[in-house]
């Protein structure tokens, strides 16, 4: 079973549409986008998705894939 890395529409609009183009180059990732994940909070301000259902962010879209490999990486069963 892949990691399953989601994205918002909105979100992608924001800029995060690098890091899913990056992320989706991976055959070990499940990368889904949808039109809302409900965390508007963090998709006003931030570049974000969810993995397996953990909010990680970042302050570029770089970063941000950055961050979603390092979460990835404390997970025991990944």
């Amino acid at each position: 079973m892949n990691p399953i890395i989601e994205f918002c529409m909105s979100n992608l609009a924001n800029g995060s549409w690098r890091a899913l183009e990056i992320l989706e180059n991976d055959p070990n990732l499940d990368v889904i986008e949808y039109s809302c994940l409900n965390h508007c909070e963090f998709c006003a301000g931030h570049l974000f998705a969810l993995v397996n259902g953990e909010i990680v962010t970042g302050e570029d879209p770089e970063k941000l894939v950055e961050n979603i490999y390092h979460r990835l990486e404390e997970e025991p069963s990944f």
